[in-house]
């Protein structure tokens, strides 16, 4: 299926320049780097609504711990000093 694009002067000089410097062998390599770099974009901002969701799930059903628990197990874990923190 072929596609027709219409990228603006900028984004065309852009694609251009790439070509012409050797970056790319061709205008659709960089057309493909683009969409895969935005499926791979979109594929994390869909990981990261899943797991925004299951938190929110999980804070609606009660599954949750006092801020300052929470922080006192990650300051011994990674070895912070607490005794100065108010």
């Amino acid at each position: 299926m072929a596609s027709s694009v219409d990228l603006g002067s900028q984004l065309e000089a852009l694609v251009t320049d790439l070509v012409k410097a050797g970056r790319y062998n061709s205008r659709s390599e960089i057309l493909r780097e683009g969409v895969r770099l935005i499926h791979e974009r979109e594929t994390r901002l869909a990981a990261l609504d899943a797991a925004i969701g299951r938190g929110v799930a999980d804070a609606d059903a009660g599954r949750v711990h006092p801020l300052g628990d929470v922080v006192s197990r990650l300051d011994r874990r990674y070895g912070k000093d607490t005794s100065n923190r108010p």
